[in-house]
């Protein structure tokens, strides 16, 4: 088992120099209920996805609605 670090003046400069960034947990929720709207998948099934998979998801929905709001209204109409 390795030693713990003392700490000492230089611990502090390894503890600074790490940032750690959090997602937001709105962010995490609104993603969710995107998917959740289009796809209709569970809440559990939304959030088992990785974070990145998630993110691919919403923006193969939105290239979706996108595409289907420059179609004409009636795609059967030559």
């Amino acid at each position: 088992m390795p030693a713990l670090r003392k700490r000492g003046r230089n611990s502090r400069k390894f503890y600074r120099s790490r940032k750690l960034e959090v997602y937001p947990a709105d962010r995490i929720y609104e993603e969710a209920a995107f998917i959740a709207y289009y796809l209709h998948w569970s809440h559990d099934d939304i959030m088992d996805l990785p974070h990145q998979e998630r993110l691919r998801w919403c923006r193969e929905i939105s290239e979706i609605n996108r595409r289907l709001e420059n179609a004409q209204e009636n795609p059967f109409l030559v």
